[in-house]
Formats: C-alpha cells, structure tokens, sequence
C-alpha cells in the first residue's frame, strides 16, 4: 500500500513540476489542422506516448537501474542521452525544466537521495532531466522498473490531453476514453523496450520534430511547447 501511495503522488498528472505549461507539440498541430477531432488526437496522443517509451522510456529504465545499483555515473549517462536526443530548443527545455522541479520536490518531500546528489553537480553539466530524475525517485522509494515506467507513459498520456481539453472541442470523457485506450499500450511497449540500452533509444517523429519546430517561432501561444 505504502509504495502504491507514491507511486499515486509523484506519479500524478498534476504533481506540480509545470507538466501543464507544455502541450508536446499539441498547440500547433490543432492551429495547422493535423489534429481535429476524437480520432487524430488519440492518433497523436499515441505518437507522443510511443516516442516517449522508444527513447525517455528507456532512459528513465537505465536510471532506475543506476539508482538501485547506486551509480551515479549510469544515472548522469542516462540524463546525457536524453538531452542530446532534444532536438529543439522548447523540447530540451520541458524535459530539463520538469527534471529539475522534480528533483527540488523530491529534495523538499523525500529528502537526503541520490537524486539530490545527481541534481548538485549540474551547474556546469548535463541538466537534470525528467526521465531520468523520475527513475531514479521511483527506485530510491522502492518502486518497481514496470510501475515507473507506466507512470512516465501515463504522465505524457496526460499531458496532451489535459492540453486538449483547453485547444479542441472535446470534454474530459472524451480524453478519458482517448487515455484509457492509449494506456493498454503501455505493457507491450514495456516488454519490447525492458532490454533495451541507451545505445537503443529513439524517437523517429518527424512530423512531431516539425510541430515542435513551428510551435517555437509562433507570434501567439498558450503553452510553451
């Protein structure tokens, strides 16, 4: 029950590490038409959450096995290869942005961790990222590879579709339906990407890249990504 009860805390779509300032490409793909109703969202909900698994995912699998193992070292190659698969500048800044709010949370609530000592030594370095820092917290609180990695898919599952409901004509039962569809994908990309190293990641969305790239010139928007 106790390790159930984290997982729900930090694991939480509105655990306040900015996760709503960012749309992940939503913003522009509803203003250029590429998402429109019920079935291109989930369609773009699903590119999110399997871009997410192919390369974050992974990362935040090695550094959970890092934090176990207590490597430090493991950890900060997790953090590198997920800042340098960043292609633009807005994507670079919300995983590296939502890392370091995650690491000052855990730092306030959790206290004395290695994600404390990971976040110190980042002033001339490889940024904290959000992956990683939540593998690593997940490990350190006794919380399974499999559960914390549901829990990142969730999180950028949710992200999306709380951004929807503030871009689109849809309600909350409809991204509900679009969530609880998309997340039955999540075991199955577990169990494809559980062996993989950081060698392996990826995250082929050129469409998603282009978005984002457009997203960071607009005049006018909401979100920051």
């Amino acid at each position: 029950m106790a390790g159930a009860l984290k997982l729900l805390q930090f694991g939480d779509s509105v655990f306040p590490v900015g996760a709503f300032s960012f749309s992940n490409g939503l913003e522009t793909a509803v203003e250029h038409g590429t998402v429109h109703d019920h079935a291109t969202l989930q369609e773009f909900v699903r590119t999110v959450t399997r871009v997410a698994a192919t390369g974050d995912g992974v990362a935040l699998l090695v550094a959970h096995r890092g934090a176990r193992a207590g490597d430090l070292d493991r950890i900060r190659q997790a953090d590198e290869a997920v800042h340098l698969r960043k292609l633009n500048e807005e994507t670079r800044t919300m995983s590296a942005r939502m890392g370091r709010k995650l690491a000052e949370a855990a730092n306030r609530i959790v206290g004395e961790s290695l994600l404390k000592k990971r976040a110190a030594e980042t002033g001339t370095g490889v940024p904290v990222t959000y992956p990683v820092a939540l593998g690593v917290l997940f490990a350190e609180l006794g919380i399974g590879e499999e559960d914390a990695f549901a829990a990142h898919q969730y999180g950028a599952a949710s992200m999306v579709l709380g951004a929807a409901v503030r871009l689109m004509r849809v309600d909350h039962l409809d991204t509900q339906s679009i969530l609880f569809a998309v997340n039955e994908k999540v075991p199955e990309d577990y169990q494809e990407l559980r062996t993989a190293s950081l060698d392996d990641m990826q995250g082929f969305a050129p469409h998603l890249d282009v978005l984002a790239g457009a997203h960071q010139h607009a005049h006018v928007r909401m979100f920051m990504s």
